[in-house]
């Protein structure tokens, strides 16, 4: 379960930072019918609104991915440190009985 997650969450971040690197700073969007020419596919405005939006959306499942890693990583038994296996081992070991001795 946590692999799927994290594998999902490792998608999301790589498209994140590429949709963040595509977005123009002056907010011109991928700079698509630049110069200032009317048509193609998507005005730069168009263009801009379309990756606000998908950066927004693709941050919010970055976050709720965040989270369900976490409450799983928490939830997960991990191994007992090496001190508590030598203070189990310890407590196993019978105690050794003192004969008395006579002089």
């Amino acid at each position: 379960m946590i692999t799927v997650i994290l594998t999902i969450h490792i998608i999301i971040a790589v498209a994140l930072v590429g949709t963040i690197l595509l977005q123009r700073s002056e907010g011109g969007g991928l700079g698509i019918g630049g110069g200032g020419q009317g048509g193609g596919f998507m005005t730069a405005r168009g263009t801009a609104n379309l990756l606000t939006r998908t950066t927004a959306l693709l941050a919010a499942a970055f976050f709720v991915t965040s989270i369900v890693l976490a409450i799983l990583a928490n939830n997960t038994t991990s191994a007992p440190s090496i001190v508590d296996e030598v203070l189990e081992e310890t407590s196993k070991i019978p105690a050794i009985p003192t004969v008395p001795t006579d002089q």
